[in-house]
């Protein structure tokens, strides 16, 4: 399966385990610029002539400037639910190791990870653009489910305050080494939490409030929510909270004015007589009227967004070559917008 693939059906890779990288050579490795960066930065050209709002050429044009990135070592049960960086595996008991499985994960996979290009939120940031957000410098932005850290860095390029948010221990481990997070050049700062909000006190706390947009891609899902059909857990998102009082945390961590933007790409439905694919049902999970009852104006909800998606995908090559998408017949997209009163 393809990246482009991937990108948009949110499917898990195997993790299989890979050597331990030596310390000495690990510190020396060069990056892998010459294919993922270079990818990028072609992506980033093609995309440029979709979309006119200087807010979204400027995320763009930070490709330009993203670090080269030596391989990591990640250290994991075989349960795949705890990660350790190299560091904390090499301070584990000997006995403890044995037990452990490790990969090496490059460049490619520090950008692109499970999902795929970080590129692919050009077209949500569009439509915040759309909105009346010309500039993300000195916003704060919280992204629920961010996936990849890569679009992070970029709009922290751009000058804002990004706060990412997510349950993947492995996504933890992966980007825990120094100028992973913090000051990032364009004055802007990225911080990564990994929990469940807004089950869990802890990051409630680190997540803190007073943001200007929240954003969810491909997470904030009807079928990832409210499976129209049993599904192994594992596919699906846990909350860990009812509906309603997601969003009125979704609420409270907004300022007067702040937008939420829900944002998802999906596959076509399974045909009958197939398995249910969760993922492939984007539209949002929570009704109209639960958003204004929590104090929200409705903008837009579930509005269709497939022939943008697919002038996307086809911009990022998505359809091109063996294996590629067919676009017309399993691309499909739907945005929802809310403003807090």
């Amino acid at each position: 399966m393809n990246i482009a693939r991937a990108a948009v059906l949110s499917l898990l890779i195997a993790a299989g385990p890979g050597y331990v990288v030596p310390p000495a050579l690990r510190a020396a490795a060069l990056p892998d610029t010459s294919t993922t960066l270079r990818a990028l930065r072609e992506q980033a050209t093609a995309l440029r002539s979709l979309y006119r709002p200087k807010l979204v050429r400027e995320f763009l044009d930070g490709v330009q400037g993203l670090p080269g990135i030596a391989p990591r070592l990640v250290a994991y049960d075989s349960s795949r639910t705890r990660y350790w960086t190299a560091a904390e595996y090499q301070a584990l008991p000997e006995a403890d190791r044995t037990v452990l499985l490790t990969r090496t994960l490059g460049e490619s996979f520090y950008y692109n990870t499970r999902y795929g290009t970080p590129l692919a939120y050009a077209r949500a940031l569009t439509l915040v653009a759309d909105a009346g957000l010309a500039s993300v410098r000195g916003v704060r932005i919280a992204d629920f489910g961010y996936g990849t850290a890569g679009h992070l860095r970029l709009l922290a390029g751009c000058g804002a305050e990004v706060t990412g948010i997510e349950v993947d221990p492995l996504l933890r481990a992966l980007y825990a080494e120094p100028g992973d997070q913090g000051a990032v050049a364009g004055a802007g700062r990225l911080r990564l939490l990994t929990g469940r909000w807004p089950a869990e006190p802890e990051i409630v706390a680190g997540v803190g409030e007073g943001y200007d947009l929240f954003l969810s891609k491909n997470t904030l899902k009807n079928g990832y929510i409210h499976p129209a059909e049993p599904v192994d857990p594992r596919r699906l998102v846990q909350l860990g909270v009812n509906d309603s009082t997601f969003v009125a945390r979704l609420h409270r961590v907004l300022k007067p004015g702040g937008l939420a933007l829900i944002y998802n790409l999906s596959p076509a439905p399974a045909p009958p007589g197939k398995p249910y694919i969760p993922w492939a049902d984007g539209r949002c999970p929570f009704p109209r009227e639960m958003w204004r009852a929590a104090g929200f104006e409705v903008v837009e909800y579930d509005r269709d967004d497939s022939p943008s998606a697919r002038a996307m995908g086809h911009a990022l090559g998505w359809d091109k070559g063996e294996g590629g998408m067919k676009l017309e017949a399993d691309l499909f997209a739907t945005w929802s917008l809310f403003e807090r009163n």
